[in-house]
């Protein structure tokens, strides 16, 4: 065998990519934007931490496919969280990785900034980038994305306020370990499988300080104590949807949290995926009956920290090139409208 036989595999490679430090420095953020996302940052870890009572709504698109719209999406968002301040944040879900469940289709705007175009990954990233920025810039809401690959995160480290690990990766030793090293609030899903333990685990995992090698560096995590549950219901072997958003379901957390030492126990209720049967307009009914949940046990009350909603601008989902404004073109997601009344009505329940 030849020597450069050795090196072979089976992938072209493209091109080099900056580095998160080389982006980071031509799409630089201003010293106001610094600041917003501190003191939101701030505000969001105290609902964790127990120090605030509110409750958070990570709110927006299935996927981040157009920044006409989403951002049109996130500026109505702020009207409206001007309105809500005493007792929601509104933390807007910019998702710019989409998961497949087989590999195929749409996978984001990382990889396509525009989803009728080839995927074009040096695009997708100053995409990604300058979408965050200008959510902050036009309404001061600082956001949140999916961690579906964990050496990307630091393209966005400095401008995200939240980020949820996917319940493809909640099992995954690198997620685990760099949600470890992060300092703002990480949100690992429960399995598809619906296994509340793998889920502990990666909680474990995510609270606790490790040495490990993270783009070409020996480093060590601090642990992260903002790192917390979120149930998203589940699948069953036949392929039928399990919710586990219920009363006693709530209970059965609060009691896994009680077996060990776990630092500010907490979970989300992502009211749409497996706990919805992706069937949108359940959202609300599940919301409302969590808070529902909530009057009824001061336990339940105090570890749901808030929601996880799919909302856009109109109703539903559609294939890509049909041209909907605002519609998903993957998860059906709630309309505007319904979204609004969704949140204000949680608000009075508060």
């Amino acid at each position: 065998m030849r020597k450069k036989d050795l090196f072979r595999m089976n992938m072209e490679f493209i091109r080099k990519l900056p580095i998160p430090k080389e982006l980071k420095a031509q799409f630089s953020l201003s010293e106001k934007l610094i600041s917003v996302k501190e003191k939101r940052d701030a505000e969001i870890k105290k609902v964790f931490t127990g120090e605030s009572d509110k409750k958070l709504l990570i709110i927006g698109p299935c996927s981040a496919d157009r920044e006409d719209a989403v951002l049109d999406y996130v500026n109505r968002l702020a009207k409206v969280q001007e309105k809500v301040a005493d007792k929601l944040i509104l933390i807007p879900r910019i998702y710019t990785n989409k998961p497949r469940t087989t590999g195929e289709g749409y996978k984001g705007m990382v990889h396509q900034p525009d989803p009728e175009k080839k995927e074009d990954m040096l695009q997708g990233l100053i995409a990604i980038r300058e979408l965050h920025t200008r959510a902050i810039e036009q309404t001061g809401l600082t956001c949140a994305d999916e961690m579906l690959y964990p050496e990307n995160h630091r393209y966005l480290s400095d401008l995200l306020s939240y980020v949820a690990i996917g319940a493809r990766s909640v099992e995954n030793q690198q997620h685990r370990l760099t949600a470890s090293g992060l300092d703002i609030p990480v949100g690992m899903k429960n399995p598809t499988g619906g296994d509340l333990s793998v889920m502990m685990n990666s909680l474990t995992a995510a609270q606790a300080s490790h040495v490990f090698l993270y783009r070409g560096w020996e480093v060590k995590s601090a642990g992260n104590p903002l790192a917390h549950a979120i149930l998203r219901g589940a699948v069953d072997p036949l392929g039928r949807t399990l919710p586990n958003y219920h009363y006693e379901d709530l209970i059965t957390l609060y009691d896994l949290y009680q077996k060990k030492n776990y630092q500010n126990p907490a979970v989300i209720v992502d009211a749409n995926h497996a706990n919805s049967g992706k069937k949108y307009m359940e959202q609300i009914r599940i919301c409302n009956e969590v808070l529902h949940s909530c009057r009824h046990s001061k336990e339940i009350a105090s570890l749901v920290k808030g929601f996880m909603i799919e909302s856009y601008i109109e109703d539903g989902a559609q294939k890509i090139g049909e041209g909907v404004y605002g519609r998903s073109i993957t998860d059906p997601c709630l309309g505007w409208e319904k979204s609004e009344r969704l949140i204000y009505d949680i608000a009075d329940q508060l």
